[in-house]
């Protein structure tokens, strides 16, 4: 009954920290050189939260959508030169319409690595191993002592 006790809070460690290490396999990272435009209205109060619409240039699909922050801002990284339009509509019948002109030293560079990796050098099928070995590890060893103890 003891050692039952001590397996089970040895995997409820394991696992309750495992969840942190081996979570999805995402990476991040922080670009710089975005271009940002900031909407306001004449009085000066800033388009909180309007939607906005990126149409990059002969393009027939939209680049990119959302909403303007709470200082009226949007960001977006191009990735060609050309002319660009930014449409910012808070949806109460004002229109901004932004010509962007984006030349080859602002356009983003997704060959170049501008941020460090946050990620696991590991590949998926790397650290299902690892995870596996690590179980059988602490099984081989828990049942090596279990054995010891009963051969006392």
């Amino acid at each position: 009954m003891k050692y039952k006790r001590l397996t089970i809070y040895v995997f409820a460690v394991f696992f309750l920290f495992s969840f942190q290490v081996y979570a999805h396999g995402v990476k991040g990272r922080v670009d710089y050189g975005g271009i940002v435009v900031t909407s306001k209205y004449d009085s000066g109060e800033p388009m909180s939260y309007a939607k906005v619409k990126i149409l990059a240039p002969s393009a027939k699909l939209t680049f990119q959508s959302g909403r303007t922050d709470k200082n009226g801002r949007f960001c977006f990284f191009p990735d060609m030169s050309g002319d660009w339009k930014v449409v910012v509509d808070d949806e109460m019948g004002h229109r901004l319409e932004v010509p962007v002109s984006v030349n080859e030293a602002m356009k983003l560079k997704t060959d170049e690595q501008a941020g460090k990796s946050t990620g696991s050098s590991l590949s998926k099928y790397e650290r299902a191993l690892m995870g596996i070995c690590i179980i059988f590890g602490i099984s081989g060893v828990l049942f090596l002592w279990r054995g010891k103890k009963r051969a006392l």
